[in-house]
């Protein structure tokens, strides 16, 4: 075996780890020689995101060491950024998952030990609550232990700054230097327990009083308050913070899942726990159909990302993708801000460069500026950064399924989200329509725009070379014509370039280097390509577009794209 494996595993039979590891590194050592391999062969990556990795001891797993080298590092990184370091406070919190308690506590602990301030939840809440806490408490940073929807075996640790945001640069690539640099012999473990305030309830009050506040259509709530809310946390975060956001609005029949109002880490009624997948919302799906419910609403398990199912015009129940209930959405907070009165000019919306277009049109219907960021709702957070005092956030959003509507977070909001999308149905049942009807309206008005995302799995030292061929094969040799359309525009976000094919004419793009290639056609796709930042992965974003003539015309126009979408998507394979 690797010698440089077999001296770090020595290195955990050390009195700095707990008798559990160090018996579990000699069993390794003794009869599992492939399992040590897989855990000792590199250290886990504290990464722009914080970590995310294989709960189990070792240098390449999530446990209370790289938890603690994680958290020391960064308060390092506090106590050089910040003047005085006494002042500086932190919030944590944690999602359901197995081992989340223990490496929220473990990760309080060590900012405590350094001298700095914890404001710590209770108990398992949503990131986005996190996010609020932050601004509330006047935190300097933050912490949430989560792997999002990853599968059961993962969890994560992602670090924010005191915006409310996760860190960008410059803060972090610094702290991921400054993690990088730190041993486990230099972690401060198990500081003053009076370092640590405890919160819980009363920041749920006032979170949600928050969401509520935010609402446009009270009247039609009133109306409809009895609008059948199908809800689903499966096994996670938003198991209180979801009902009672929307008991507080006004909404009066809230069905649930019993066996997914659990909180636990083995998601065991689910096969993934990613709102994303339609089979995540299956028991949801069935208790709507039981009792001829009006919206479908499913939670991944740090209730950041939702997913929405409603009935379309046959009665059939559908699941609606990120792109489409985003449309929604911002349609929706255009609309009755402009109805409202709340227009004034300075406002703003904001999405991905991966995310539909049709976000773009909306804004630009009322004449409202649409920011595109680089793929990460970090992103979107900055812009509300870097507008604050300036312009007015309405909302945005990302294909992924995640939303936000107000700048008192910043980072995608489940939550929030959840409060909206009950409200527009309930808006819509008020006139007589379903979210289905008024997503077809969009389509009419704005043009059919439509979405799908393709991914190629290439795995290991090979897969990632072969990744970086293929990016380097499309930027050598672009395509002249995708689906018999001449591509007109190639935007190069690693080159940091627009080009016009048209006139030659190349123009700066003004957002960070990152390794995505974007194909413009002559009809309308876009066409997006970027590797994977977490699996080993080429993903490909495929939007086209056709005007729908009439609601009508829904059902042809529908599958004509869904056949132009299945040739694109054989021209990149």
């Amino acid at each position: 075996m690797n010698t440089e494996i077999i001296t770090k595993a020595r290195q955990w039979l050390s009195d700095a780890f707990d008798g559990d590891t160090r018996a579990r590194v000699k069993e390794m050592m003794d009869h599992h020689p492939e399992e040590l391999t897989e855990c000792f062969y590199k250290n886990l990556e504290f990464g722009t995101g914080g970590l995310r990795g294989l709960m189990g001891v070792g240098t390449n797993r999530m446990n209370i060491y790289t938890v603690g080298m994680a958290t020391q590092g960064l308060c390092n990184y506090l106590k050089r950024n910040f003047a005085e370091p006494a002042a500086i406070k932190v919030a944590v919190a944690h999602d359901s998952r197995n081992n989340s308690r223990l490496f929220a506590e473990t990760a309080a602990g060590v900012f405590a030990a350094n001298g700095i301030g914890v404001y710590l939840f209770e108990s398992l809440r949503p990131t986005p609550e996190l996010s609020y806490a932050i601004r509330r408490f006047g935190c300097r940073s933050g912490v949430v232990v989560t792997a999002s929807h990853n599968p059961k075996e993962y969890n994560g640790y992602k670090a924010y700054w005191e915006d409310g945001a996760q860190v960008i640069p410059p803060h972090d690539k610094a702290i991921i230097e400054e993690v990088g640099k730190t041993s486990i012999e230099a972690v401060r473990f198990n500081g003053p327990k009076e370092l640590i305030t405890v919160i819980g309830k009363e920041t749920d009050e006032a979170y949600t009083d928050m969401i509520v506040n935010l609402t446009l259509s009270p009247e039609a709530i009133r109306r409809c308050h009895d609008l059948k809310i199908v809800y689903t946390p499966i096994h996670g975060t938003g198991v209180a913070l979801v009902p009672m956001a929307l008991e507080k609005k006004g909404f009066t029949r809230i069905c649930h899942i019993p066996e997914q109002d659990v909180a636990d880490g083995n998601f065991p009624t689910v096969k993934s726990p990613n709102p994303e997948e339609s089979a995540a919302l299956n028991l949801a799906i069935r208790k709507a159909k039981e009792t001829d419910a009006d919206i479908v609403m499913g939670t991944d398990p740090d209730a950041d990302r939702v997913g929405i199912a409603v009935k379309n015009g046959q009665g059939e129940w559908v699941i609606l993708n990120g792109n489409q209930a985003a449309a929604v959405l911002i349609y929706y907070l255009v609309r009755r801000w402009g109805e409202l009165g709340k227009l004034t000019g300075k406002e703003y919306i904001v999405k991905t460069i991966v995310t539909t277009e049709l976000l773009a049109e909306i804004a630009a219907g009322s004449h409202l500026p649409c920011y595109d960021v680089l793929t990460g709702f970090k992103w979107i957070a900055d812009v509300l950064r870097r507008n604050e005092g300036k312009s007015v956030f309405i909302g945005g959003g990302e294909e992924s399924y995640g939303y936000l509507c107000s700048d008192a977070v910043r980072d995608k909001d489940a939550v929030m989200s959840c409060a909206y999308f009950a409200e527009i149905a309930a808006w819509a049942k008020d006139q007589g329509k379903t979210l289905f009807d008024l997503l077809l309206e969009i389509y009419a008005q704005y043009g059919f725009y439509k979405e799908t995302g393709i991914s190629t799995v290439k795995t290991g030292k090979s897969g990632a070379e072969e990744i970086t061929a293929m990016m380097n094969n499309y930027r050598s040799h672009p395509p002249k014509n995708i689906d018999g359309s001449p591509v007109v525009k190639i935007t190069d976000y690693a080159r940091q370039t627009a080009t016009d094919l048209k006139t030659g004419t190349v123009s700066p793009v003004d957002l960070p280097k990152s390794d995505v290639l974007q194909f413009f056609t002559e009809d309308g796709s876009k066409i997006s390509i970027r590797p994977s930042g977490t699996e080993p992965k080429i993903k490909y974003y495929v939007s086209v577009k056709e005007t729908l003539p009439s609601i009508a015309d829904y059902g042809k126009i529908n599958l004509l794209l869904d056949r132009k979408i299945e040739r694109i998507g054989k021209e990149f394979q």
